[in-house]
């Protein structure tokens, strides 16, 4: 199936006189059973206005129009354009914003677009821009979950568990504000270019209301980004980043009065450790 869709893509490719930019992270999909499969795992319906991000020809962009109300591609590539005219003819739910996501605003697209719709995303994601897309996605606040094929240490990176290799920062960040689920894994075989790592469908559905509560969320942050910073270090130490001004005695007193073993690292903390933590904090800041 893939050397029959391969052979097809590259025919229409070369008709448009199309050329694969390695510097946009460029890796279109040519076994067909693939983008069935993203959509059916996006769960796209008629409730949804679907925002999908780098199309590619639409091979996903099809499946997507098949399910959903409408759908809105987001297209860096102006020379995949009439491409895109000639693949996606058939559907008239389907239109194309020839934009920079990263520049864009995305609560007034979906203001515009999706009114009446419930707003999802489902993307063949580039791999060089994964994770600030995933940041301006979910801090858009406007949609109810992501699902996106991405590299699989990077999935499995948001899913990770406290205390694993996998697990860091970002993990936290997704964690908190979503509930992501690794779906299923993507062959490089599945694409031209062959990509160098396999690749993984992640499906995360954002969460109504954070599943700790913190007293400052971006003060939340601040302390799990600094809890990070060294990662071979203990937390006290990682935290000296950031908080240095408290000293290192007074972490060391406020990590143990939160519950934890002084010689902890950042990597061992689940959610409701960096909450407490984040609230600890930042009283100690506040007094001091």
């Amino acid at each position: 199936m893939a050397d029959n869709g391969q052979r097809a893509m590259e025919a229409l490719l070369a008709r448009h006189g199309f050329h694969f930019s390695k510097s946009k992270g460029q890796n279109f999909l040519i076994d067909r059973e693939i983008p069935y499969r993203i959509a059916e795992a996006s769960g796209a319906d008629t409730t949804n206005g679907v925002l999908e991000i780098g199309p590619g020809i639409g091979a996903l962009s099809c499946e997507l129009c098949r399910r959903a109300n409408k759908v809105v591609a987001v297209e860096l590539d102006t020379t995949l354009l009439p491409i895109l005219d000639e693949t996606m003819a058939a559907f008239d739910n389907f239109s194309v914003v020839s934009a920079d996501v990263l520049k864009l605003d995305l609560p007034a697209l979906v203001r515009e677009r999706f009114a009446g719709l419930t707003p999802i995303v489902c993307a063949n994601l580039p791999y060089n821009i994964t994770t600030p897309v995933l940041t301006a996605l979910i801090e858009a606040d406007c949609f109810e979950s992501l699902t996106v094929l991405i590299q699989r240490e990077v999935a499995q990176r948001l899913c990770a568990k406290p205390g694993t290799a996998a697990y860091g920062a970002f993990s936290v960040f997704m964690q908190y504000h979503t509930d992501p689920e690794l779906c299923f894994e993507v062959s490089n075989r599945s694409f031209i270019p062959m990509p160098k790592v396999t690749s993984a469908v992640l499906r995360a559905t954002v969460r109504q209301t954070p599943p700790v509560s913190v007293a400052d969320e971006a003060f939340f942050f601040r302390v799990v980004y600094a809890a990070f910073a060294l990662r071979r270090k203990t937390l006290v130490n990682s935290l000296t980043t950031a908080f240095g001004a408290l000293g290192k005695e007074k972490l060391t007193e406020l990590v143990v009065s939160c519950g934890l073993d002084a010689g902890i690292r950042g990597e061992r903390l689940g959610l409701e450790e960096f909450a407490r933590l984040s609230d600890a904090l930042q009283a100690a800041e506040a007094r001091s």
